[in-house]
């Protein structure tokens, strides 16, 4: 039975119930629970289990930090890791037999050079749950951008006079008749600054999209990239107030912990480029609550858009709900979309793996 190592992250403890018959009742109806308005999950894992064998059954065994890895990889004979290091002296733990694979498609934080002396198999996966995220972010931007969230359904002469913007018609001898409201500082993406606030994965995947709308980007983060990763996105390094200055939109897309809560806050959000658009498509408290909503209330930030709340579900006397003009868009949490979008990812990584092990059973590879 093969001994699988996990890194503990709150998607890949999903591994255990997938591959592990010893994983217990209550972990597997959480996950079911989870996956239960999109697919059924125990059947999913009985289909799929078919397709993989010689992987279920597998002993599944979770690390919850960098010592618990390093601690337990002598014995596994593959190992998944999203933000826990394999370096070279962890390298050197594992089995020559070990199989290694990134939870994610930049591994910088494998040591590949390492794993390819000891002949040990490097697999990663570009996560589609990445995209979703980065569509859901993109889908944000644009309905920012062209004012849906004030407009949607506001297309009466009544409804449009209540919002401000009583009908006047053109004179059609002379002019065309688009955008008969009038409404006013509607915006275009071509030509416009995008930041990017986090330059992971997901970072990359916006990059990539922005380019195809013609978008300037610029991105932060602690670790700059290389001159050729960056000539292969589009995207130039800056600091994070040049970003906040010049940026037109700014998405923010950063993991959640000491050194990045409340990242973006006053000071920041000061040097924000008036009348900027934010998107939050990673965790709220990235930004500070009440910075972002001084910054709202001056002008300095035109709109925002949020898939994450504060609490959620959101509290109902949450103050960024007060604001009824469209302006403030927010969304419950649903940038991954269909769950069987993660689920792909984990099945991919699972026949990796197999994929190897299978090989080496029957000798078609050693």
């Amino acid at each position: 039975m093969p001994r699988i190592l996990v890194e503990a992250d709150h998607f890949l403890k999903i591994l255990p119930v997938i591959l592990d018959p010893k994983a217990d009742d209550e972990h597997a109806r959480a996950v079911a629970d989870f996956f239960a308005h999109d697919i059924d999950f125990p059947a999913w894992c009985e289909t799929f289990r078919t397709q993989i064998s010689g992987l279920y059954p597998a002993d599944v065994d979770l690390a919850a930090d960098q010592a618990e890895l390093e601690a337990k990889l002598p014995e596994a004979d593959a190992v998944i890791v999203e933000g826990l290091t394999l370096d070279r002296a962890a390298v050197a733990k594992m089995k020559p037999t070990c199989i290694v694979h990134k939870f994610g498609a930049i591994t910088s934080n494998i040591d590949r050079r390492a794993c390819e002396e000891r002949r040990i198999n490097v697999f990663a996966v570009a996560r589609q749950g990445n995209v979703a995220v980065a569509e859901q972010a993109f889908a944000l931007m644009m309905a920012a951008a062209k004012d849906i969230g004030r407009y949607n359904g506001v297309v009466t002469a009544d409804d449009l006079a209540r919002a401000g913007h009583p009908v006047r018609s053109y004179d059609r001898r002379y002019t065309g008749g688009s955008n008969y409201a009038r409404i006013p500082h509607l915006r275009t993406l071509k030509g416009a600054t995008l930041g990017i606030v986090g330059f992971g994965e997901v970072g990359r995947e916006l990059a990539r999209r922005a380019a195809a709308f013609g978008m300037i980007i610029a991105y932060y983060q602690r670790t700059r990239l290389s001159d050729e990763d960056e000539l292969a996105l589009g995207a130039r390094y800056a600091s994070l107030d040049q970003v906040m200055a010049q940026s037109d939109y700014i998405i923010v897309q950063l993991p959640l912990n000491e050194s990045t809560q409340g990242i973006i806050g006053r000071k920041e959000l000061a040097a924000a480029k008036p009348g900027a658009i934010l998107i939050n498509t990673a965790r709220a408290h990235l930004v500070d609550q009440q910075a972002l909503i001084e910054a709202l209330d001056s002008g300095r930030l035109a709109a925002l858009a949020m898939d994450v709340g504060y609490a959620e579900p959101w509290s109902p006397d949450d103050p960024l709900l007060k604001y009824k003009d469209g302006r403030v868009i927010a969304m419950p949490h649903t940038a991954v979309g269909d769950r069987t979008v993660g689920l792909s990812d984990l099945a991919e990584m699972c026949r990796n793996i197999w994929r190897i092990i299978d090989n080496r059973r029957t000798g078609r590879r050693k």
